[in-house]
């Protein structure tokens, strides 16, 4: 997981909204074994406990398990996991209708500005 970090949050946060946004992606699935937290922590260039408190959260989240001397792993709970997809997909939707609020445009150009984008986007696939 190659991170891009910015100041508006922190770090470890950052790091579990990579693998959240992974597991949407299904680049990650239930059961994958994920880099130990010293790999991780050089993957990301952070330091290991930065790593070791976003892991913590991903355990306490549910979206993991450690298994002692196997390594840390995807939890095998395919209802949470769809449920961490939804909740992203409702925060991406709110956080684009808020920006297009902030912009003065309306819900009919809204409509129309996303009905257009899936046409070309259909044409091109």
């Amino acid at each position: 997981m190659q991170l891009n970090f910015n100041s508006s949050k922190p770090i470890y946060l950052q790091m579990v909204d990579e693998v959240k946004k992974s597991l949407a992606r299904g680049e990650l699935t239930p059961g994958d074994k994920i880099p130990s937290h010293k790999e991780q922590a050089q993957i990301s260039k952070v330091n290991p406990n930065t790593v070791q408190r976003a892991y913590q959260e991903m355990e306490r989240e549910g979206l993991t398990e450690t298994l002692r001397g196997q390594g840390t792993f995807i939890s095998n709970d395919v209802e949470l996991l769809a449920r961490i997809r939804s909740e992203m997909v409702l925060a991406a939707t709110l956080a684009y209708l808020e920006e297009m609020r902030g912009l003065g445009v309306g819900p009919e150009e809204t409509r129309e500005i996303l009905h257009t984008q899936l046409f070309i986007d259909r044409e091109e696939g």
